[in-house]
């Protein structure tokens, strides 16, 4: 069953992560879907979670108010990931990905046709401007961020503080793409990170649960899809190759 309830108090993507997740870790809630622009919440439940459930978890941030809209959903299907689907198209929900991996790869094939310095170094160039561009907008609200990201990550889920370190790993990860430090330690590390990635972000498409992704920060407002499935195994699948090349 899917119930909506008003919430008041929320001002920026920072705050309607920061309660998408206390909403999200109560027992029987199995999906929360926030409209930040209308303070409102869809709640989907495996069994009836009580409004006074609901407020306790918010109790500690008074800046949260949550009520009843006394407007009740029908129950949704377990393979539904929510009763109102995104009326957005997909260029619409995508764009700034789409627009991203774009000129990304623009820039490192042109680099590398220009100089001559072959695919390997264009696939460098491209891992680096990625890493750098996500770190970027992760920056911009790394709050909300590290909010978001413990909602679905296997390892911030149970230590939130790996959601900031996140940040600067890929921080990190694209300076070092960039000047070619240890291409081996780089791609290792890369291999690493983004496979413990990407076991988070299949569980929750996997799952249907309808959640904000976090891989360009809190800045916009992404679903969790395939399209982030993609994201990660692309960098897992580069790493692998560059590795494969040194031997």
């Amino acid at each position: 069953m899917t119930h909506s309830y008003n919430i008041t108090g929320m001002t920026c993507t920072g705050c309607q992560a920061k309660v998408q997740s206390l909403l999200s870790n109560i027992p029987g809630v199995t999906a929360v879907d926030i409209d930040l622009a209308n303070s409102k919440a869809d709640i989907t439940m495996s069994h009836h979670v009580d409004t006074q459930t609901l407020q306790a978890v918010l109790a500690p941030y008074p800046k949260y108010a949550l009520s009843e809209m006394h407007r009740h959903h029908a129950p949704v299907s377990a393979f539904s990931m929510d009763e109102e689907e995104d009326k957005r198209s997909f260029w619409e929900t995508y764009k700034p990905v789409l627009l991203i991996f774009g000129y990304v790869s623009l820039v490192a094939v042109l680099i590398s046709v220009t100089a001559g310095l072959g695919w390997m170094t264009g696939m460098r160039i491209f891992m680096s401007g990625f890493f750098l561009v996500f770190s970027f907008f992760k920056m911009l609200d790394i709050n909300g961020f590290a909010d978001s990201y413990s909602m679905y990550d296997i390892v911030a889920k149970k230590f939130k503080a790996w959601g900031y370190i996140y940040v600067f790993v890929e921080l990190a990860l694209g300076l070092a793409f960039a000047v070619g430090f240890n291409p081996l330690l780089t791609n290792v590390v890369t291999l690493v990170v983004m496979s413990i990635s990407i076991i988070g972000v299949l569980q929750s498409v996997l799952n249907k649960r309808k959640i904000q992704c976090a891989c360009l920060g809190a800045v916009f407002n992404l679903p969790m899809s395939t399209v982030t499935i993609i994201e990660d195994a692309l960098m897992i699948g580069m790493s692998i190759v560059m590795l494969a090349a040194m031997r």
